[in-house]
């Protein structure tokens, strides 16, 4: 099977639909996604819309087909957090290198935004996110012993933490208009 090369593009209200149709079997099938109902195409217009001060991400196919997409969120809610991003990658197919493109092209976004430290949180088991974050030269941080409940047990989730920013600025910098959560 020949493989079709990928573009990363920003994500698009159009790609809703397709977003929402890859995520679905995360949610229904894994402990990857603690969601318990997977969003249709227009919820998935409005999480990409209500988190615009992040990027959100699509690899495309040369007929413009998801392949996957990553995104950033705030980290936490309050003020102090706003230099911090939670990062997120979903692919169709594991191990062909999607999930890298996309993750390394928004850890760069995110620190050309002035973003300073990267968190990701993987669900375990889950050997092929780990590798990924390892690669991405993320740290493990620690882990959240039976944090969430999935598929009929409780599942641990290892935190991850990247610079993006290294070493951090003294101040912080600035972010652009509608680039930090509301304190």
């Amino acid at each position: 099977m020949t493989r079709r090369p990928l573009t990363v593009r920003p994500a698009r209200a159009a790609d809703g639909p397709a977003l929402a149709a890859l995520y679905a079997s995360f949610v229904r099938d894994s402990i990857v996604s603690f969601e318990t109902e997977p969003p249709d195409g227009d919820e998935m217009v409005r999480r990409l819309e209500a988190h615009r001060a992040h990027p959100w991400l699509v690899a495309t196919d040369d007929r413009d087909q998801p392949a996957g997409y990553a995104y950033g969120t705030p980290h936490r809610a309050r003020a102090g957090y706003r230099w911090s991003v939670e990062t997120t990658v979903y692919v169709a197919e594991p191990g062909r290198g999607t999930g890298r493109l996309l993750m390394e092209r928004l850890l760069s976004e995110c620190a050309d935004r002035g973003l300073v430290s990267a968190f990701a949180g993987v669900a375990l088991p889950n050997d092929a996110s780990e590798a990924l974050h390892r690669g991405l030269e993320f740290s493990r941080i620690g882990v959240f012993p039976r944090v969430g409940w999935k598929l009929g047990r409780w599942v641990d989730v290892s935190w991850w933490y990247r610079p993006l920013l290294d070493p951090p600025p003294d101040q912080p910098p600035p972010l652009p208009p509608g680039g930090s959560p509301a304190p």
